[in-house]
């Protein structure tokens, strides 16, 4: 597991590479078929770069050196800081998603029933668009594969059928 001060001396080096190409997380992005927030999460050592992206990305990023390649390329320890709520950006995201979660929520299981949205299986993206006011706005995209509750009937359970075979 790596500790956070390597997190952040790592994250640090990522991130002058990305500034010293000149690009954003959605130009690197559209290089690499990745999405922007896939990007960022890379460069920020919460997610794991695979060996056939690993060309592509050290092309859009040419101050990636070897060692950070493959350190991008071991598992992350994925967490993130509790302090971080207090960021407004961050903050307003979380005030969103409780007051519109109950809503969503209640949308989900009209649409496909009893479940959950997988935050594994998952797409995100980050997007900038003009209002109807002609204004920036935000448009940002969740696009998880639906995951249905499970009765949890005991005949289905394999641990228990394993321990009570001969």
């Amino acid at each position: 597991m790596e500790d956070n001060g390597a997190r952040a001396v790592a994250v640090q080096k990522l991130m002058a590479a990305k500034a010293k190409s000149g690009k954003s997380f959605s130009d690197i992005g559209a290089e690499t078929g990745l999405t922007n927030v896939y990007v960022a999460q890379l460069l920020r050592r919460q997610a794991q770069l695979k060996a056939d992206t690993a060309a592509t990305l050290r092309a859009a990023i040419p101050a990636l050196t070897e060692d950070l390649v493959d350190l991008m390329m071991q598992p992350p320890f994925r967490s993130y800081n509790p302090e971080m709520v207090h960021e407004p950006a961050i903050y307003r995201l979380n005030e969103a998603i409780m007051h519109f979660g109950e809503s969503i929520k209640a949308i989900i299981n009209e649409d496909f029933g009893d479940g959950i949205m997988s935050a594994i299986d998952f797409y995100c993206t980050v997007d900038k668009v003009k209002g109807a006011d002609g204004k920036d706005r935000v448009v940002i995209t969740f696009d998880g594969k639906y995951l249905p509750h499970t009765e949890q009937k005991s005949a289905n359970m394999m641990s228990k059928l394993a321990r009570s075979a001969p």
